[in-house]
C-alpha cells in the first residue's frame, strides 16, 4: 500500500501501544496481523482500534487525533437507503373501472370486447387511455338512459 510519509506510521504505533497495554487481547493481535499482512485496516477496524486506544493512558493524544483524522478521511461503505425501500406496485387497479366493467357484464355477459378488457384488468395488465375511454363509452352507450 502506498504511504504518503513512509517514516511515520501512526497506526502501527497505536497498535503496538495497545498491544503492550494488554498482550492477551485477541482483537488487537488480529488487527496487528492483518496490518502486517495487508498494510491497511478497514474503517470499522480503525474505529475499534480507536475505542481500544482511548482506554490506554500511555498513548499520546496527538496519536489519537491523527488516528481519528485517518478514520474521518476514509469513505463510508454502506448501502443507500433506496435499497431498503420496497418499491410500490407499477399498476394499481382503479375501482371505478372495475365497477363499470361489472355493470356492463351484468347486463351483457357475452360482450366480447368487454370480456377481453375485464380479463386484461384482472390480470393487472396496463390499460391505455384508449381502452379506458372505450370502457367509459361502452358504459355510456349500453347502460345510461337517454
Amino acid at each position: 500500500m502506498y504511504k504518503k510519509k513512509p517514516g511515520i506510521d501512526i497506526i502501527a504505533k497505536v497498535l503496538d501501544a495497545v498491544y503492550r497495554h494488554n498482550t492477551d487481547a485477541l482483537f488487537t493481535m488480529s488487527l496487528m496481523h492483518q496490518y502486517e499482512e495487508r498494510g491497511s485496516l478497514s474503517k470499522k477496524q480503525l474505529q475499534g482500534l480507536h475505542q481500544k486506544a482511548q482506554n490506554v493512558k500511555d498513548i499520546p493524544q496527538n496519536w489519537l487525533g491523527t488516528l481519528e483524522a485517518i478514520i474521518l478521511k476514509m469513505p463510508n461503505r454502506h448501502r443507500s437507503a433506496s435499497d431498503t425501500i420496497i418499491p410500490a406496485p407499477v399498476y394499481q387497479k382503479d375501482p371505478e373501472i372495475e365497477k363499470l366493467l361489472d355493470a356492463i357484464l351484468e347486463k351483457y355477459p357475452q360482450h366480447k370486447r368487454v370480456l377481453f378488457l375485464k380479463a386484461k384488468f384482472t390480470n393487472n395488465e396496463l390499460m391505455g387511455a384508449e381502452e379506458l375511454a372505450e370502457i367509459k363509452k361502452f358504459h355510456k352507450l349500453l347502460l345510461e338512459k337517454r
